[in-house]
């Protein structure tokens, strides 16, 4: 259900779900922490200026922090640079190049690369080199659709050097997809590759290309990576192999010199799915977003010189260009990069990877964690897993029961546990804790990065205090920010700024505790209104995966003639187990102890997977769908469209019954 505004309510979500545990950092992670406490005692100012010049090599110094034309924000104004060079050509050239970049681990076993700066900065060069003899040039924008290999990065960074726009369609979007992408930024280049892996079958990248390309006139020409070797269908005079196109181009940097770029000049792209009906394009920009994403990833992931970290999402998300690919490399951090699913060959692959590279940083979605403790915590037991020392989660708020789980299995229940949140508009992590000196609360974001000033609104406008909840935004322009919505500054002004004057709603439910720790609700169209009483699905979320036979669990509303709306529960068991009559009793009772009657489940829906898109997001609409006897909307984006349909034979077989169970 929509919130609406101007309700005449003064608050706008009922919160009911209370977490008392406590975690304060180890003492030796304290010590040794990047950020200390006295980093919350800088200004705005003073903050922002003093990590941009930190933080980032700048061909020319920039004159001015920012300026704020609402809606729209300018950074480091008059500042030059180049986001290769910083997150490449500087490490080389301070005598780095032998460190490693990137560890590659590909889905089929025993195929692994190791990507050393100096020989990141060779194949970035060289594609430049190449692209340069296909036209491509400042302002040329380029589309990328590929698989999670190394040189879905070097297609980036290469674009970056030139000062040629990227937009990275994700490598399992359909034909329609790539094709709506490609006309709506004009590219006139697309980068893919022949096949991709995928739980041991190939994904046809190139076949998807070919038709996306028969509706995308713009593209002149397709260069194709050779992953998989398999035949591919190539057109003469628009079609290019990467490697035809590189081999002859030089790998010396001086003959493809980094482009010095405004920084406000446009770095990339990237269209939000899934849980709108027609793609919002973010434009993000070059200076801001650096100083951003090298700033929060070096303090809330507080990374070391010899730091093996892993982000363990896919490039072509937010999650991956911000904390795979531009932060850890501006930072000169060595990252993990793998091809493939958790579970292939077997349900230990992620711990398999933690334990050969020892990692010490991982950064995942509460979707995987729950996945895994579906799965149960004997698989990362066979593993090593001492060398984590920090643990994240990415994508939407966790559970306490996964935060926990998570921390104990995982990290050995001594890894902190930064719960983040923000989104493909804010670029960067708005809120979070920072690990040395956060005390943590499973399931809270914790409080705003420095720099970032987050508040909770209620339906008037007005600040909520200590114990209220309401609506998410953002009071001040960040240095990440989109920059709006690419040619459409109408619907830009709309999605954010209309909602409350002069500040930025994002678009999520929140609430503040006493001691101002942000716990996130989800989005408000995820509130269900049962008899008058606004409750956050995520809360009930909350509740019944607190149950310890429970693994997952994602919640709805339906019309209900008395109520206004029910709640229905789409629930996963743990260790594959089936729902019973008796165990429906037992969670709405356990929901009622932990939450209150009113958050009673009407129905319960036992399910063995929930609908995820590819980036491990649960697309409650479609169990919106599902509860109100709808047609199933789009579900191109799923990972597996299977299983939509046989929660819709299993939800409204028992929802016609109109019981409540």
């Amino acid at each position: 259900m929509s919130v609406q505004p101007g309700s005449g309510q003064g608050h706008a979500i009922d919160t009911l779900f209370s977490e008392e545990r406590r975690y304060a950092p180890p003492p030796d992670f304290a010590r040794q922490a990047n950020a200390q406490p006295d980093i919350y005692s800088k200004s705005f100012d003073e903050f922002w200026t003093d990590e941009a010049q930190q933080r980032v090599s700048w061909f020319e110094p920039f004159e001015k922090l920012y300026e704020w034309k609402l809606p729209y924000a300018k950074f480091f104004l008059g500042g030059k640079l180049n986001i290769c060079y910083n997150c490449v050509d500087r490490h080389v050239e301070a005598g780095a190049g032998n460190k490693v970049a990137y560890y590659w681990e590909g889905e089929p076993l025993g195929e692994r690369r190791v990507v050393t700066f100096e020989q990141l900065q060779k194949d970035v060069v060289k594609l430049a080199n190449g692209l340069k003899r296909l036209g491509v040039k400042k302002g040329t924008p380029v589309g990328v659709y590929m698989g999670m290999v190394p040189e879905l990065a070097v297609a980036m960074l290469a674009c970056a050097r030139l000062g040629a726009p990227h937009n990275v369609v994700f490598g399992g979007f359909s034909a329609d997809s790539l094709s709506g992408r490609l006309n709506d930024m004009e590219c006139e280049v697309l980068i893919t590759q022949d096949e991709s892996w995928r739980r041991g079958k190939t994904f046809p990248l190139k076949a998807v290309a070919n038709e996306a390309l028969a509706s995308a006139p713009s593209v002149k020409h397709c260069v194709v990576f050779g992953r998989t070797g398999n035949p591919v269908e190539m057109k003469a005079g628009r079609d290019v192999w990467w490697d035809e196109l590189v081999t002859p181009a030089s790998d010396d940097p001086a003959s493809c010199p980094c482009e010095p770029l405004d920084s406000e000049d446009l770095l990339y792209l990237l269209y939000s799915s899934g849980t709108t009906a027609k793609p919002k394009a973010i434009a993000h920009t070059t200076g801001g977003y650096l100083v951003g994403v090298a700033t929060t990833h070096h303090y809330i992931f507080d990374v070391k010189p010899d730091s093996i970290y892993w982000c363990a999402a896919d490039i072509g998300w937010v999650t991956g260009h911000s904390y795979i690919v531009y932060g850890p490399l501006c930072n000169q951090t060595t990252g993990v990069i793998y091809e493939g699913t958790p579970d292939y060959p077997d349900r230990d692959r992620w711990w398999d990877i933690i334990e050969r590279y020892k990692v010490d940083i991982l950064y995942t979605s509460p979707t995987a964690i729950r996945t895994h403790m579906k799965w149960g915590p004997e698989h990362a037991q066979k593993h090593d897993l001492s060398s984590l020392r920090l643990l994240g989660s990415v994508g939407e708020p966790i559970n306490p029961e996964a935060w926990i789980w998570y921390r104990e299995h995982i990290g050995g229940g001594k890894a902190p546990v930064v719960d983040t949140w923000w989104q493909t508009e804010t670029g960067a992590i708005m809120i979070s804790a920072l690990p040395g000196i956060t005390t943590t609360k499973p399931g809270s974001a914790t409080r705003p990065f420095p720099g970032v000033e987050a508040a909770v609104y209620n339906n008037a406008g007005e600040e909520v205090g200590p114990g209220g909840a309401g609506y998410l935004v953002l009071k001040k322009p960040w240095p990440s920010m989109l920059r709006g919505f690419y040619r459409d500054p109408e619907r830009y002004q709309q999605t954010y700024w209309s909602r409350f004057p002069g500040v930025y709603f994002a678009g999520d439910g929140a609430r503040v505790d006493e001691d101002g720790y942000f716990w996130l609700l989800g989005r408000v169209d995820d509130v269900i209104n049962v008899s008058a009483h606004r409750i956050s699905t995520i809360e009930i979320e909350s509740a019944l995966v607190d149950h310890p036979a429970v693994a997952e669990a994602a919640v709805c509303g339906r019309a209900d003639a008395t109520t206004g709306q029910a709640i229905v529960a789409f629930v996963t068991l743990k260790g594959g187990a089936e729902g019973s009559p008796e165990m429906m009793t037992t969670l709405r009772d356990h929901v009622a102890k932990k939450i209150g009657a009113i958050a009673r489940p009407a129905n319960i829906v036992f399910t063995p997977e929930l609908p995820k898109t590819r980036s491990g997001k649960i697309m409650r609409r479609l169990l919106r769908d599902v509860a109100e006897h709808r047609p199933l909307g789009d579900t191109t984006t799923l990972a597996d469209a299977g299983v939509v349909d046989e929660i819709a034979s299993r939800g409204r077989e028992l929802l016609a019954k109109g019981e409540e169970e």
